[in-house]
C-alpha cells in the first residue's frame, strides 16, 4: 500500500437482487474518486478504489473485506450493500478503520467506526405514510418484503407508524431472496382489501413483485409505496407496471435543485452519455465517498476514534443539498415521489432534514 494513496474497498453489488443497482453504484463511486483527485484527493493522498461484490452471501463479502483490511491492503470501507451484509462486516471491523455505509437501513446502529448517510424508515416510510393518510386517503396496507434484516426491522416500525397516522396493517409478508413466484403473497393482498402495498423488496424482486401485481390488476384499486425503488428499477418493472407506485428518497435525478443538476452536469461529463442512470443507490456511493472525505478533513487523520470525535462538526454541500452529520447519521431532507414512465415526479418534500 503506497503511502502517497488512500486505498478504499468500495462494496457494491455485482450479483443477486440488489445488482440491479450495481452498474449506477459503481460510475458514482468512479465520479467521486475522480473529482477529490483532482482536488488533492484525501489529506493530500490519491482515492484508489478496490471492487468488492457485496451482492454475494453476507459472510462471504466480510471474509473478503477483512482479509483486505488484515493485510494492510485498504485504509477504509464504504459502499452500497444490504443491511445483512453491514452486520456481519461491522462485527468483523471492529472500528480498525473507517466504515461509510450508504445504503437506506432500518436506523439504529452504533457499531464503532461506522457512519451512515442512508435514509431511515423514521424519515422516510412516518412521513410518507403520514403524506398518503392526508393527501390519498391510504388508511389501510399490506407489507410485502424480502427476508432479512432491514425490510423485517422496517415492518416492525412500520406498526407504530400506521397507528401514529390513524391507519392500519392488515398483513406482513416476507419472501426469500431471488423469490419467483408471489401468487400467494397477491392472494393475501387481495383478501386483506387494502388500499396501499408497503414494499420492502430488494432489486429485481420487486420488479417481479410489480409485474405480477399488474398481471392480477391489483393496481387498480391499490397504490404501492417503497423506500428503495429506482430508475433502474423502473425500467425493469416496465411502463405498463408502474401505475401508482411511490417511492421515497433524498436524492432523485428529476429533483431540478441546483446542487442535483450540477451533479447531473458533472456526471455526464465525466461518465459520459451512455453511462447507467443516475439514481439513488447510485449517488449515495457518490456520497458515502464525500463524507469519508470530509470527515478526514474536519478530523487531519483517518484515525477512527478522531473522526467519530469531530463528525458531529461536519457540515457540507453535495447532490442532496446542505447535509450535516449527527451522531454519525447524515441528516438530510427527504422527498416523496410518483413514477411517471420511466423516471420520478417528485410530489413533495416530506421531511425537512433539519
Amino acid at each position: 500500500m503506497a503511502a502517497d494513496v488512500i486505498d478504499i474497498a468500495f462494496v457494491v453489488p455485482s450479483s443477486g437482487p440488489s445488482g440491479i443497482y450495481g452498474p449506477s453504484c459503481r460510475a458514482s463511486g468512479r465520479l467521486a474518486a475522480t473529482e477529490l483527485n483532482q482536488t488533492g484527493g484525501i489529506l493530500g493522498r490519491e482515492v484508489r478504489l478496490h471492487p468488492v461484490d457485496g451482492g454475494c452471501h453476507p459472510a462471504r463479502v466480510a471474509e473478503q473485506v477483512e482479509a483486505m483490511v488484515d493485510r494492510g491492503l485498504v485504509d477504509a470501507v464504504t459502499g452500497w450493500h444490504t443491511s445483512a451484509v453491514r452486520r456481519q462486516l461491522a462485527a468483523r471491523l471492529r472500528g480498525r478503520v473507517p466504515y461509510v455505509y450508504t445504503a437506506v437501513y432500518e436506523g439504529g446502529e452504533r457499531a464503532p467506526g461506522l457512519f451512515l448517510t442512508g435514509e431511515t424508515p423514521v424519515d422516510q416510510i412516518l412521513p410518507a405514510m403520514r403524506w398518503m393518510a392526508d393527501e390519498l386517503g391510504v388508511r389501510t396496507w399490506a407489507v410485502v418484503g424480502s427476508d432479512y434484516v432491514w425490510p423485517r426491522a422496517s415492518a416492525r416500525a412500520a406498526r407504530g407508524y400506521a397507528r401514529q397516522v390513524g391507519a392500519e396493517i392488515r398483513d406482513e409478508m416476507f419472501v426469500p431472496l431471488a423469490a419467483t413466484d408471489f401468487d400467494h403473497v397477491l392472494q393475501r393482498i387481495r383478501r386483506a382489501r387494502v388500499q396501499g402495498v408497503l414494499m420492502l423488496l430488494l432489486g429485481s424482486d420487486a420488479v417481479r413483485f410489480n409485474r405480477a401485481f399488474t398481471d392480477q390488476r391489483l393496481h387498480e384499486g391499490c397504490i404501492r409505496f417503497s423506500p428503495l425503488m429506482d430508475e433502474n428499477m423502473l425500467m425493469a418493472t416496465g411502463a405498463a407496471n408502474i401505475h401508482d407506485i411511490y417511492a421515497a428518497a433524498g436524492y432523485f435525478e428529476t429533483l431540478g435543485t441546483a446542487h442535483g443538476l450540477d451533479f447531473e452536469r458533472r456526471y455526464v461529463d465525466v461518465m459520459g452519455p451512455c453511462a447507467p442512470a443516475l439514481t439513488s443507490p447510485g449517488e449515495s456511493c457518490y456520497e458515502g465517498l464525500a463524507l469519508f472525505a470530509q470527515l478526514a478533513a474536519a478530523a487531519r487523520t483517518t484515525d477512527v476514534p478522531r473522526m467519530s470525535k469531530v463528525a458531529d462538526t461536519v457540515c457540507y454541500e453535495g447532490p442532496r443539498g446542505v447535509v450535516r452529520v449527527r451522531d454519525r447519521h447524515l441528516v438530510q431532507r427527504i422527498y416523496l415521489a410518483r413514477a411517471d414512465g420511466l423516471e420520478f415526479d417528485v410530489l413533495a418534500q416530506i421531511c425537512s432534514g433539519a
